[in-house]
């Protein structure tokens, strides 16, 4: 069995950061397999941050630019998990 890479992103300031973490997303779309967003909510609005968890897939190099990337930008933050 090969490797299973998750990211987990959270990204604090939705409002700031929200275009720049789908430009990402979108930059490395082919080394994602599965992509899940949660977003923090209460009863009256949704809140500024919310969290992404990715299962990547393909060329680890690919796999750690992504993770670079994403902590190129303010006001994200990431952790990693491989199995």
């Amino acid at each position: 069995m090969s490797e299973i890479r998750v990211l987990g992103v959270l990204v604090s300031e939705k409002s700031q950061a929200a275009i720049t973490v789908q430009e990402v997303l979108t930059k490395y779309g082919c080394n994602i397999r599965t992509r899940l967003g949660l977003n923090e909510l209460d009863r009256e609005q949704c809140a500024g941050c919310g969290l992404i968890i990715l299962e990547l897939m393909g060329d680890l190099n690919e796999s750690l630019r992504l993770e670079n990337d994403l902590w190129a930008i303010p006001g994200v933050k990431v952790q990693k998990m491989i199995f």
